[in-house]
């Protein structure tokens, strides 16, 4: 069972003493897959945005090797974003009026089906496959979970999606009218979901809880059989959209949009805590792996602070807040409560364990960029820590890239981990940036000029990387600059540290 939270900061999960408001958005439900099982403390999204970082979950590759580099969206949301300016910002967003007609249209704009999802490979191992909420690898049919290996699926097919009508009396809405991206979902997006391709309707109760209903029942149908269940909640992304029972239950948090995004979060882990007790009440829990992680960290457009704490950056950047998210695995019997490893484990390193776990084969036929994590967490020494390094998997796993080396692209904007040294290089401004992760964990002191060959040595990896990757499936529109050090809604200087985003 494969959990993804959606924009989930790395600050909203109280495991670590932390949360959105201190201890009033408790969560216990998605702490305990860690203290019944591992978790990864270095956990890395596959990339900044959602829909590429949904892939590597899904394929266990880069997924720049097959192109699919940026998040499909309509031109017309590109335009509108595209149009923002903000008095005093140091930089403008850059619409691409000249790439348009380049663009193939919004429909054939997906994950390619060449590709070998989790779903498919399990599915040919004896696996019953379902898919739940958010999917955003493809609006059409033929990039549809059916036509990627899901025997069954129910949600949406978009980016996202109301939670509730805006005008219903069990919903507490907070808008956010300095975003262009929030305008355009509030006015764009449904409330409704689609049942194995059939017609869109509206669910009967609020999404994230409509989801679990649905979870609940996958489980119990399934019992007597393998099953895979990818749950992808699409809490808490925008638009902000709480139940009234979950922001009246939070009367210590004073403003208004933190308590709604606090309510979000409160019915997200009460929701996982559902599907955990109705693995439990099947009797199905010491057979189940279950992983949870986030598809990236939470965005600066929402208006409030310290959600990637104690982290820079947000989601659009490739700092450690963009990129850095929860990493669970609970599978009792097998993994020992409070396992904990430290060594970096990506987002498409869940292809291969999921495989490992059912004892399914990986494809020899391309390259698969993901390991099996298991031997890093079964075989934990008494206290806890785990020991070793994972080895790759599958046949051509041995490529020019070093496995345990991550790399991120999105257009210019291009990052490298290796060993405990990261670097990022943009070009828009010009910059590369080096820093000693062991260190500077926050990535405050940028090392570059006084690590000349190291730097050298790091970009001419990253060279390497950009070359083997493909051409994206269809080109950027879009360049928007995310300020590194605070939220949208702040007041903007000339002297803030910004980078650009491609998509």
């Amino acid at each position: 069972m494969l959990i993804v939270a959606d924009d989930l900061g790395y600050n909203d999960i109280t495991l670590r003493g932390g949360g959105i408001a201190g201890n009033l958005v408790p969560t216990p439900n998605i702490n305990r897959i860690a203290t019944e099982g591992a978790e990864f403390t270095t956990g890395y999204s596959g990339n900044a945005t959602c829909s590429p970082s949904r892939a590597a979950l899904l394929t266990g590759r880069y997924p720049t090797r097959v192109g699919f580099e940026f998040t499909s969206v309509p031109v017309s949301f590109s335009r509108i974003v595209g149009a923002y300016r903000t008095p005093g910002a140091p930089a403008d967003a850059i619409f691409h009026e000249e790439r348009v007609a380049d663009m193939p249209p919004y429909e054939e704009q997906g994950l390619p089906t060449s590709e070998i999802s989790l779903a498919r490979l399990l599915k040919g191992g004896g696996y019953h496959t379902v898919h739940l909420g958010k999917w955003h690898l493809g609006e059409n049919a033929r990039f549809s979970p059916q036509a990627h290996g899901f025997d069954e699926t129910l949600g949406f097919m978009a980016g996202a999606s109301m939670f509730l009508p805006a005008a219903s009396p069990d919903v507490v809405n907070a808008e956010q009218t300095f975003d262009p991206i929030d305008r355009f979902l509030w006015a764009a997006h449904p409330w409704q979901v689609i049942h194995n391709g059939g017609k869109p309707f509206q669910p009967p109760r609020y999404l994230t809880d409509y989801l679990t209903d649905e979870a609940v029942k996958v489980v119990a149908a399934n019992r007597n059989r393998p099953f895979f269940l990818y749950l992808a909640y699409n809490a808490p992304h925008t638009p902000l959209q709480s139940t009234r029972e979950d922001y009246d239950a939070l009367p210590g948090i004073p403003d208004h949009t933190r308590r709604v995004y606090g309510g979000m979060v409160r019915s997200l882990d009460r929701n996982i805590g559902r599907v955990l007790d109705a693995l439990a009440a099947q009797g199905l829990t010491e057979n189940t792996l279950v992983i949870f992680t986030s598809d990236n960290g939470a965005p600066h457009y929402i208006g409030l602070e310290q959600l990637n704490a104690p982290y820079r950056g947000w989601k659009a950047t490739f700092f450690e807040g963009g990129i850095r998210v929860p990493y669970f695995l609970r599978w009792p019997g097998k993994i020992s409560p409070g396992t904990r490893s430290t060594v970096p484990a990506a987002h498409f390193d869940v292809f291969a364990t999921a495989a490992a776990a059912a004892g399914v084969p990986v494809p020899s036929d391309r390259i698969i960029d993901g390991v099996n994590l298991l031997p890093q967490i079964t075989n934990a020494s008494t206290n806890g820590e785990a020991k070793g390094a994972p080895a790759a998997q599958g046949a051509t796993a041995a490529h020019a890239i070093t496995p345990r080396d991550l790399y991120w692209r999105s257009g210019a904007y291009l990052a490298l981990r290796s060993g405990d040294w990261k670097l990022q290089r943009t070009e828009n401004p010009a910059l590369s940036r080096l820093f000693n992760l062991a260190t500077d964990p926050t990535e405050q002191h940028d090392l570059a000029a006084a690590e000349p060959l190291r730097l050298a040595g790091m970009e001419g990896q990253l060279q390497r990387f950009n070359a083997a990757q493909a051409k994206p499936l269809w080109p950027s529109l879009l360049e928007a600059p995310v300020t590194i050090d605070h939220s949208l809604n702040k007041p903007k200087l000339p002297t803030d540290d910004y980078v650009y985003w491609s998509n």
